[in-house]
């Protein structure tokens, strides 16, 4: 089949240190017909959404899909702003969808649903991108499939990629030229000082291509004022495409600045305890202050670093609690509390360790960063006995005792409530299934017997039991515990990479089992059999089909999960600026 041939071709390309390991079997694996039975509801999955959610709006039968469906009505999802309602069709959030389909065409040799999503790439190649090659997708924008138009008034109406990484493989094989213009749109559009590194999670349309990889390094020191927000989840993003270009052309600008923007976050790092950093530059203050102090807007990026203005010694919080309490560390680079250790080290962490290990020897200093990142967490914050990671400013100021001490914290961009239970905001962070499979792959390619110790005792926290004292030796894992997500599956199959020992599989298998039940209803998967619009980016499938492919011994047919998600960010009716995570997809029966 021409487009399984030449996918695999790209993955043997990207993952070849992978296929050496992975492609090896164990005899006592086997392949069962309740693991068929499980490619089939993938199959029938995939149908469904084929056949419900292609264009039928617009009159044009064009290929593009829908990113969801109301399962009661058959309806669309739509997005409700100024009283008009939008069709939604964003193929930054079908990216999952696409890795599905594609496996699927792969494990089933039927191209129906590669096609498909090809079908759909072509489209946004041919009409939906802007004059420089930049397409109309992301958090801020979609595509109206009443109309076939872009909107993006209901928010900032820019490109904007948080975590997003598509499935650029794809893209390539449908259209080298348009994906490496998009590539290069993209970094054009997002960074404002090449200079500086100077960078935004915003990026204006229809911009002229600059001199791109040609453009002069300053090599800024850490922490410089500017006008982007640095926020590592954007950056993450920009690294992506441009060590994926690199990968697929050999360009080799692209592979420098992707390494530069890189070593700007290592370098911004704390000093004394190595942890951080979600960004590497302070936002300039653009605005006066807004009075009074407890109106949230005064903590606002416009006027500068929000936790400096926060918790810094001219807040309302010093005033409190004493201008000495924190110095000058808050910063929100070095917050290190809340969703930023997640969005370090896993969000980011696991992309670029992906990255590393498709790009071999090009790759080295990604593996190495992201190596150092992933000890000094372990070494500075992580307690075993309870699994969990300390909250901290990144200088290793311990904020539990704090939360104790004191009653609220004022009110400001991180706590939005008047009277903020710092307990709530300066909670620990759980080691949980993304942590384990993070480490379990640093250990796997490092060797690092401390990322091993990390994977055991973040299992043996989650209640899995013994994964082994070294990989495959020794293990003893708790079968009957409960788990029925596909983080855990993705983590299993990532310590099956590493030694090839049956359990792993046979506990992916039961935990994938349970997934079906509790999340497959009405034909799609769902948080909880209430919930009422179907979400057609959702990753258990993916997982499924991963499953599926280490057992028939070939996981190169399936693309790599690598933490891809999907959202739209704006004004909602009713609901004020949101998220369809919170308007759409949380909707309940």
């Amino acid at each position: 089949m021409e487009k399984r041939s030449s996918y695999i071709l790209v993955c043997m390309v990207l993952f070849a240190g992978f296929l050496a390991t992975a492609c090896q079997t164990d005899d006592s694996i086997g392949y069962t017909s309740e693991d068929e039975k499980r490619l089939e509801l993938v199959r029938d999955y995939a149908d469904r959404v084929l056949e419900q959610g292609s264009d039928r709006w617009s009159g044009e039968n064009t290929p593009l899909l829908i990113d969801g469906m109301n399962v009661d009505t058959g309806e669309p999802v739509v997005w409700r702003y100024d009283g008009e309602e939008f069709v939604i069709s964003n193929m930054a959030n079908q990216q999952n969808l696409f890795r599905v389909l594609t496996g699927l065409s792969n494990l089933t040799d039927d191209s129906q649903y590669v096609d498909a999503a090809t079908a759909s790439i072509r489209y946004h190649f041919d009409h939906l991108a802007d004059e420089s090659g930049l397409l109309r997708w992301g958090g801020h924008q979609f595509i109206d499939l009443q109309t076939l138009e872009p909107v993006g008034h209901f928010d900032a109406n820019q490109h904007e990629f948080k975590n997003n990484f598509p499935f650029y493989e794809l893209m390539w094989e449908e259209d080298p030229e348009a994906t490496a213009q998009f590539i290069r749109a993209f970094w054009n559009a997002h960074i404002f000082d090449w200079e500086m590194l100077d960078m935004n999670r915003h990026g204006r349309w229809n911009l002229e291509l600059g001199d791109l990889w040609d453009n002069e390094f300053g090599n800024p020191e850490p922490f410089f004022e500017g006008d982007g927000l640095t926020f590592i989840n954007a950056g993450s993003d920009l690294m992506y495409s441009a060590g994926m270009l690199y990968g697929f052309n050999g360009e080799q600008g692209a592979l420098d600045w992707a390494r530069r923007l890189h070593g700007m976050y290592v370098n911004a790092r704390h000093p004394d305890t190595g942890l951080g950093v979600y960004q590497y530059s302070r936002t300039r203050q653009r605005n006066e202050p807004i009075i009074p102090m407890s109106d949230v807007r005064h903590t606002y990026s416009s006027l500068g670093d929000r936790a400096a203005n926060q918790f810094g010694p001219h807040s309302e919080f010093a005033q409190l609690y004493g201008e000495d309490i924190f110095g000058d560390m808050p910063r929100e680079g070095w917050r290190h509390w809340g969703g930023t250790i997640k969005g370090i080290y896993v969000r980011n962490g696991f992309l670029l360790l992906d990255m590393a290990e498709s790009m071999g020897d090009a790759g080295a200093s990604f593996l190495e960063g992201t190596a150092d990142g992933l000890r000094a967490l372990a070494d500075q914050a992580y307690l075993p006995e309870e699994n969990h990671f300390i909250p901290m400013w990144a200088d290793g100021t311990d904020l539990r005792p704090l939360a104790e001490e004191i009653e609220r914290i004022p009110y400001g961009y991180y706590c939005r409530q008047e009277n903020c239970d710092p307990k709530s905001l300066w909670r620990p962070q759980e080691a949980d299934m993304e942590f384990l499979m993070t480490y379990a792959r640093a250990y796997r390619l490092t060797g690092d017997e401390q990322f091993w110790e990390m994977s055991r005792n973040i299992a043996q926290g989650l209640g899995l039991g013994e994964i082994g004292r070294t990989p495959g030796e020794g293990v003893s894992l708790n079968m009957n515990a409960p788990g029925s997500d596909y983080d855990e599956i993705f983590a299993l199959l990532e310590l099956y990479r590493g030694s090839q020992h049956p359990a792993y599989l046979e506990r992916a298998r039961i935990v994938a089992d349970r997934m079906i039940e509790a999340h497959y209803h009405n034909g799609y998967f769902f948080p909880t059999p209430n919930h009422v619009n179907a979400n057609f980016n959702r990753i258990e499938p993916l997982a499924i089909l991963s499953l599926d492919a280490t057992l028939r011994g070939e996981p190169e047919l399936v693309p790599s999960h690598i933490g891809s998600r999907g959202y739209i960010h704006g004004r909602f009716d009713g609901m004020g600026r949101t998220t369809d995570g919170s308007a759409i997809w949380a909707v309940q029966r």
